[in-house]
C-alpha cells in the first residue's frame, strides 16, 4: 500500500514538474524543475529496485547535467521575447515529435506485455543489482569501461590546453623578474601637496 502511494507520488511529480519545464517562462525555473524531475525519477527508480540508476540520476544529472544547464542559463543573456516568439513558431514540429515519442512508448508498453523481452534467462534476484553490475562491469566490460576512462581524460586535457593556449595579446606573470627586482625601484615615497596629484 505504501509503495503504491509513494509511486503515484513521485509519478505525478515526475510528470508536474517536467510539464513546468516546458511551460516556465523564465530558463533558470525550468532548470530548477527539471532538477525536481531527476529527482522525482530517482525515486520511482528506487521503488523498482534499481538502485544504481538512482544513484546515477542524482549524482550525474542533478549533480552535473543539471546544474551545468542552470550556470549556462544564468550566464547567457537571454531574450526572452524571442524564445517565446521561437516557442508558437516550432509548435507544429513539436506535436509532431510528441506524437511519434507517444507512438514509441505504446509500442513499448504492448510489446512489454505480450510475452518476455529479450532471452528467457531467469534473473538472479538474491543478489543485488549493485552487485550484479559491479560483476559484469569489471570483469567483461573492464576494457571498454577504461577505454572510456581514456578518452574522457583525454577529452579533459585537451579541453584544458585549448583553454589555456597562449594568446599574444595576453600579459602574462614573470615571476623571475619580480623577486629579483630591486626594492628601492620598486617603492617610491611622495609627499604630495593637497588638492594636487601624484606624478607618475
Amino acid at each position: 500500500m505504501i509503495a503504491t502511494i509513494a509511486f503515484y507520488l513521485f509519478a505525478s511529480l515526475t510528470v508536474l514538474s517536467a510539464l513546468l519545464v516546458i511551460f516556465a517562462r523564465n530558463p533558470v525555473h525550468s532548470v530548477l524543475w527539471l532538477i525536481v524531475a531527476f529527482f522525482n525519477a530517482a525515486g520511482l527508480m528506487l521503488l523498482l529496485g534499481a538502485e544504481f540508476i538512482a544513484i546515477l540520476l542524482i549524482l550525474v544529472y542533478v549533480g552535473a547535467v543539471a546544474v551545468l544547464f542552470l550556470f549556462i542559463v544564468m550566464m547567457l543573456d537571454i531574450d526572452f521575447a524571442k524564445l517565446r516568439s521561437g516557442f508558437t513558431a516550432n509548435l507544429p514540429f513539436g506535436l509532431l515529435i510528441a506524437l511519434v515519442l507517444l507512438a514509441e512508448i505504446v509500442i513499448a508498453v504492448t510489446a512489454s506485455r505480450s510475452g518476455p523481452i529479450i532471452g528467457d534467462k531467469p534473473v538472479d534476484t538474491a543478489q543485488p543489482n549493485i552487485i550484479a553490475f559491479g560483476d559484469l562491469l569489471f570483469s567483461r566490460y573492464l576494457v571498454p569501461f577504461e577505454l572510456s576512462g581514456l578518452i574522457l581524460l583525454v577529452a579533459m586535457i585537451g579541453a584544458i590546453v585549448l583553454t589555456h593556449r597562449s594568446r599574444g595579446d595576453a600579459r602574462g606573470q614573470n615571476i623571475h623578474r619580480q623577486v629579483n627586482r630591486d626594492p628601492e625601484e620598486a617603492i617610491r615615497l611622495t609627499q604630495p601637496e593637497s588638492g594636487k596629484g601624484v606624478e607618475l
